[in-house]
């Protein structure tokens, strides 16, 4: 019996022996031997794709494999693809469904994917979904712009659960640009429904949740934003969510001039800050009956972190940078795990705020994750200063506000840079507070503050009080935390 080998026609035996020069005795190949190298050394090459991500959403996304990527780079030459490199671009404006991009994820129908999307209570893992959802906004964002330029994600809106899942099924991934100007900048908005069969129009009810990704596009050689074509629109509808996109950009803007970085906390927050400080030292003054409650714990203590290194496999199609999508997977999971560590129960995810991609995270660098509780709701105090109570004593529910600082180093670690701040919200079916003691505790306090307000405003815009309960209860239908 014979195998084909380099183009040679190669006894088994002397395959074996060359693959396996210690296991082939004098005798001959064994069967079993032969049915070993029958399943592992002949095999195909396996799809190119980010780890992690729905193949619907990763083909072609990795123009090489990272061994190739890696001697470019020795060798001081580019790495990026040739649709990545500087060339003429063409800033034709160009419609919202030139960009429409919609791949089904099988989850009802492939018992396999459970393995990826599905985590061991069986709810749906967001983090899988979140980073799938980059993916889709990388996928969208090259149809608007075209080759010639590099696309980073530079930010992410809030995001809530519209309809929480009661049943395991398809899942369908759609999405188109929302807003272009003409600028650097472009605004993508993604949705996640419930599959529906070929021909039947979904429902409001089917959609899981909806998120919008900003990318900036930048020059392939200089890393500086060039423009990109604009957006028409076709429609009335079109017109609508163009202003929608339009007025977001320019909130965005205007919130960076009332950040706790640029001026100080309002007289309302100050003296909160000030009623929680007497509060502290109540709780430790032998003279005063008053001890801190067991279920008041300091914000210190709830600290959760983590360092990784970044393995090539989670590289985006630009070769030497980490996948966006990766990173928000991972500070969504850290979230989670300080959640359940802080309330020794199980947290059921509500919402995540606007976050900002500070830093890109190169690949072999070092990841550094912290995750805090810095807000609870009901709080330990109220502006007033008195003590808000549980609406129902007896089923408790406490919302959890967590904020994960992200930071990125070098292997030498000479070098260290922020990559970005993420806050997620989560639902406990606990009575728990957070105390903050520090002036930076108390800074991460007031700003986790303002955006739970700022949601609940938002949320009071979108959705019924029913539907508001509903969605920030612990019940056990909710199969998405």
């Amino acid at each position: 019996m014979c195998f084909g080998m380099a183009g040679k026609r190669v006894p088994i035996r002397r395959l074996l022996t060359l693959t396996f020069p210690s296991e082939v005795s004098n005798r001959g190949a064994t069967v079993g031997h032969v049915r070993f190298l029958a399943r592992r050394c002949i095999h195909s090459t396996a799809l190119r794709h980010t780890d992690g991500v729905f193949r619907g959403l990763s083909d072609n996304r990795l123009p090489m494999p990272w061994i190739e990527a890696w001697r470019l780079q020795q060798e001081g030459k580019n790495v990026a693809s040739d649709e990545a490199r500087s060339q003429e671009r063409d800033l034709t404006p160009k419609k919202m469904s030139d960009s429409y991009h919609r791949v089904v994820l099988p989850l009802g129908r492939d018992p396999w994917l459970s393995d990826t999307y599905i985590n061991s209570s069986g709810h749906i893992r967001l983090g899988t979904i979140f980073m799938d959802l980059d993916a889709l906004s990388g996928i969208i964002v090259y149809k608007h712009t075209g080759p010639g330029v590099t696309t980073v994600t530079a930010a992410l809106d809030r995001i809530t659960i519209a309809h929480p899942l009661t049943e395991i099924c398809d899942l369908e991934y759609s999405g188109q640009v929302t807003y272009a100007s003409g600028r650097s900048s472009v605004e993508i908005t993604c949705r996640v429904a419930r599959a529906r069969d070929e021909g039947e129009p979904s429902k409001p009810e089917d959609v899981l949740l909806t998120c919008t990704f900003t990318m900036v596009a930048l020059d392939p050689t200089t890393k500086k934003p060039v423009n990109i074509p604009r957006l028409i629109c076709s429609t009335p509808e079109e017109e609508k969510i163009f202003k929608a996109g339009e007025a977001k950009a320019l909130a965005k803007k205007k919130n960076l001039k009332t950040s706790l970085l640029e001026t100080e906390p309002n007289d309302p927050e100050s003296a909160l800050i000030h009623k929680i400080w007497l509060r502290q030292l109540a709780y430790h003054d032998p003279n005063n009956a008053l001890r801190q409650p067991t279920n008041v714990i300091a914000m210190s203590r709830t600290q959760l972190s983590t360092a990784s290194i970044m393995q090539p496999q989670y590289r985006n199609r630009h070769q030497t940078m980490i996948f966006g999508g990766f990173h928000l997977k991972q500070t969504f999971e850290l979230a989670f795990c300080c959640a359940a560590s802080f309330a020794h129960a199980r947290p059921t995810f509500i919402s995540a705020d606007p976050c900002t991609f500070r830093n890109p995270v190169p690949v072999g660098s070092v990841l550094y994750l912290t995750a805090t509780i810095v807000y609870t709701d009901p709080p330990i105090l109220e502006e007033d200063g008195s003590e808000p109570k549980q609406k129902d004593p007896k089923n408790p529910v406490t919302r959890l506000h967590v904020r994960v600082d992200s930071k990125v180093r070098d292997v030498e670690h000479g070098n260290a840079k922020p990559t970005g701040q993420f806050n997620y919200t989560f639902s406990v079916p606990k009575d728990v507070k957070v105390l903050p003691h520090t002036y930076q505790e108390y800074m991460m306090y007031i700003d986790a503050r303002r955006r739970v307000r700022l949601g609940d405003v938002q949320d009071r815009l979108d959705h019924t009080d029913s539907e508001i309960h509903k969605l920030q209860s612990v019940d056990n239908i909710n199969l998405t935390e």
